[in-house]
């Protein structure tokens, strides 16, 4: 079965997402950003999901996760809970 471990950061607008895309292309450290601006229990492990499998998180994210390029910054994501920017850093099978 295929499993991926990613980060995420959760906020709630497109725009507030947008920018702190940007922030981290720039330069800005990915968990940093997390722990400072995420709305989601993870941002204090810097965004960090752990590892899981295809059904496991919302169907946005399984998208995105199990076909997105590894270690680049994906998003805005839009789900129920607002707006995600993921980061896949590894995924087998």
């Amino acid at each position: 079965m295929a499993t991926a471990s990613a980060r995420h950061i959760l906020v709630d607008s497109e725009e507030k997402c947008a920018d702190l895309k940007q922030q981290i292309e720039a330069g800005a450290d990915f968990a940093n950003v997390a722990s400072e601006h995420s709305s989601c229990p993870s941002g204090s492990r810097g965004g960090d999901l752990g590892q899981f499998g295809p059904g496991q998180m919302v169907r946005e994210f399984d998208e995105v996760v199990f076909s997105g390029e590894l270690g680049m910054v994906h998003g805005p994501v839009q789900t129920q809970f607002g707006y995600h920017l993921l980061e896949i850093t590894s995924r087998e099978g």
